[in-house]
């Protein structure tokens, strides 16, 4: 067994309780504004050699960054992006020379380091970063409540958004890199890049003047003198692994636990799946559900230009899904491909639009983002028809409608990723306007504006204008082969791209008899000034329904349409193939339930029930509003509150079906604990008779028939 110093992270763990105990101790650069520049960093990384050690016992990393970067523009001071709670040690240019640099406290992402001299544009720079911290909640996560980046024995998650390394322009950059990631001997590491065989090595834990340096400062040419007897260099036995590619890609995320691995075992489909060992077991459903997603995309925007792929769990606490260059990272509440399929399909589309094409900017993410989540839904109604495409469709109306005034789609960059408002602004509202535009195109030419743009793209990164212009030519092209008018799709990106507000129409319209059959003649009112689109509306008939078009322009539009049968009372629909998305009281109850649903994932249950009650003002009967405000009240030991709700929710809409299964499933619960079995085994024998499995609901029923429910062990499994 080799024995290896790993100096370059193992120097910095001798020192780790140093920097945890001192807070942004960075000496003031000399000429640095302490101030957050406005402009554009003036320096991309181009590649990376980052030796990581793992302190699993401390929830904490020590680190090597060794980086390479490329002047975009003039200048003497380098800007990255790194997790607030790594302190920096020490920043030293390729002649081994320390270099002052500097954290601001209002802006403490960002870390400047002042050069010794400007690197005119085009000249390259090699810096190394001696960091170390705790990576220990979520507290001061770059994106705050959502854990990026977290160590612990149990499990690790080191995502690229959690600027666990030194980062520049997220998230358009692409780089080489190594990454060599050292951890205990019982942890498993897979990420991105290329795996080497890990290594089992004795690495050393050394000390020395560089312990003393405090962040900031310059190492004097002679070390001082230590007074300090010498001692022998402790060494422990860890494995290494080491990931690296060639191919600039925005790499540089890994999870890291007691991970069992299940090699492919199609030829067709080079997949690797990672989990701990209660979850292996879903590696063959994984294979399956990815040998027909890949393809589908494959045909549908190009092939990968590597179709191998690991698919990983996320440790609770973490996101629900996550998608880097050849790796999937599912959330352990997720972790069931059968039931979240929809889910495995908008991450697999991810290698496409979000890996292999990225944002040129974080204003640019609809493009990426937006697209994945639409390419989901292309998947699901490749495989599930036009229906599950409806149902995934309303979901991304709700999602759009839940936070949908927080920005346009082109001002995402105001926007945290992975909040509420991001995912209802860019990936649901995005996926709506992608679903509308392809109304507008025509399927043949948005297929082939797809296509044209993963072609065009992939391996660099893209603006929304460049989608925007691929679009029109296509849009133009195929108008010309038909020998019609091209449609103006630039009125279109403006409403839809620039623009914050969803319509929703109201009709008024009367039926008159004519020699030749009926005559319709009405308006369309609605509240956005601007709003233009060409509508479809079907009316309803004694005979087959008939489909027209009518042009719907600012807040009152008169119409007149020609029908040959008799319109049946109510028989007019506006929007009949949901092409638009539109809002109404039924979609608006469901985005006032969901933005209650992201209160309470966060614990915030008062603010949820105020939103859920926000929702029955609108529709009293609405059972899952009733449910999601018992839950509530359950999870907060209200247990009363909880019985009247569940019973009200019992005696609503019931839709979705699944709330009568859970509300008697939860009832049983609340007896148990108030040692009421006979009432409880009541509630358990209604729920199993509901003949709903929805969660798993089924599987809770015979738990608890067999053996009261307790609170210790039994509280996590919640509803859908």
């Amino acid at each position: 067994m080799s024995k290896l110093v790993f100096t370059p992270v193992l120097v910095l763990a001798a020192s780790l309780f140093a920097l945890l105990g001192c807070h942004a101790a960075a000496a003031q650069a000399p000429g640095l504004d302490s101030h957050a520049s406005t402009h554009r960093p003036a320096f991309r990384a181009v590649n990376y050699d980052v030796a990581v050690a793992l302190l699993v016992e401390r929830q904490a990393l020590s680190a090597r960054a060794k980086i390479e970067f490329e002047a975009k523009e003039p200048s003497a001071t380098l800007e990255v992006e790194l997790h607030q709670d790594l302190r920096v040690q020490a920043v030293t240019g390729a002649d081994g020379k320390a270099l002052p640099f500097d954290r601001y406290p209002d802006s403490p992402l960002r870390l400047t380091v002042a050069l010794p001299q400007t690197v005119v544009a085009g000249q390259h720079v090699t810096l190394t970063f001696d960091y170390a911290g705790p990576l220990a909640n979520d507290d001061a996560s770059p994106i705050k409540g959502v854990r990026l980046a977290y160590v612990s024995e149990a499990s690790t998650v080191l995502l690229l958004p959690g600027r666990w390394f030194p980062l520049t322009d997220y998230p358009s950059n692409r780089y080489t890199a190594v990454f060599n990631i050292a951890v205990p001997e019982t942890m498993v590491v897979t990420g991105t890049g290329e795996a080497l065989p890990p290594q089992k090595r004795n690495v050393a834990f050394e000390s020395g003047p560089a312990a003393a340096v405090r962040p900031g400062q310059v190492v004097p040419k002679t070390p001082p003198v230590s007074t300090t007897p010498a001692t022998a260099t402790p060494t422990a036995s860890r494995m290494v692994y080491t990931f690296r590619w060639t191919r600039p890609e925005p790499g540089g995320t890994f999870v890291a636990g007691k991970l069992q691995s299940q090699a492919p075992k199609s030829p067709d489909v080079p997949l690797t799946v990672f989990a701990p060992q209660l979850a292996a077991g879903a590696a063959d459903a994984f294979e399956q559900q990815l040998s027909s997603i890949i393809p589908f995309f494959s045909t549908e925007f190009g092939p990968l230009q590597d179709p191998a792929l690991r698919v990983a769990q996320l440790p609770a606490g973490s996101l629900a899904g996550y998608s880097a260059p050849g790796l999937l990272l599912i959330g352990a509440r997720q972790w069931d491909p059968k039931t979240n399929f929809r889910l495995l399909a908008q991450l697999a589309a991810g290698q496409w639009f979000g890996n292999a094409v990225t944002p040129a900017s974080a204003a640019d993410v609809w493009i990426t983002d937006g697209l994945a989540r639409y390419a989901e839904g292309l998947y699901v109604e490749h495989s599930a028809g036009r229906e599950a495409l409806d149902r995934a469709l309303e979901d991304y109306a709700v999602g759009a409608l839940m936070f949908e005034q927080a920005a346009p789609i082109a001002r995402a960059a105001q926007l945290q990723p992975f909040s509420p408002e991001y995912r209802s602004v860019v990936q649901n509202k995005g996926a709506m306007v992608f679903h509308m535009l392809r109304g507008q195109m025509g399927d043949a030419a948005f297929s082939a504006t797809l296509k044209d743009f993963y072609a065009k793209f992939a391996g660099h990164a893209a603006r929304i204008e460049d989608f925007e212009k691929l679009a029109s030519d296509h849009a133009a092209q195929d108008a010309q082969n038909k020998k019609t008018d091209a449609p103006n799709l630039m009125p279109f990106f403006s409403q839809w791209l620039n623009s914050t507000g969803v319509p929703e129409f109201k009709l008024d319209y009367v039926v008159v008899r004519t020699r030749k059959g009926f005559l319709l003649r009405g308006d369309v009112k609605q509240d956005l000034e601007t709003f233009r689109m060409p509508v479809e509306v079907r009316i309803a008939t004694e005979g087959n329904p008939e489909t027209k078009t009518i042009d719907v322009v600012g807040t009152k539009s008169d119409f007149t349409v020609e029908t040959f049968g008799r319109p049946r009372p109510l028989g007019l629909t506006i929007d009949p193939n949901n092409h638009l998305l539109k809002s109404s009281p039924k979609l608006r109850v469901r985005a006032l339930i969901g933005r209650g649903e992201e209160m309470a994932q966060r614990g915030d249950f008062y603010e949820a029930i105020q939103e859920y009650q926000r929702a029955l003002d609108t529709q009293k009967n609405s059972s899952l509003a009733h449910f999601r405000m018992a839950e509530a009240s359950f999870l907060q030991k209200n247990y009363q509150a909880a019985a009247s709700a569940f019973r009200e929710a019992l005696d609503g809409d019931l839709e979705p079906r699944w709330v009568e299964v859970w509300s008697h499933l939860y009832l049983g619960k609340i007896f148990d604990l108030s040692g009421q079995r006979e009432r409880a085994i009541s509630q358990y024998s209604l729920a199993r008779d509901a003949r709903d499995n929805t969660g798993g609901a089924q599987d809770e029923v015979e738990r608890y028939i067999a053996n009261p429910f307790k609170l210790e062990g039994d509280a996590d499994h919640r509803a859908p």
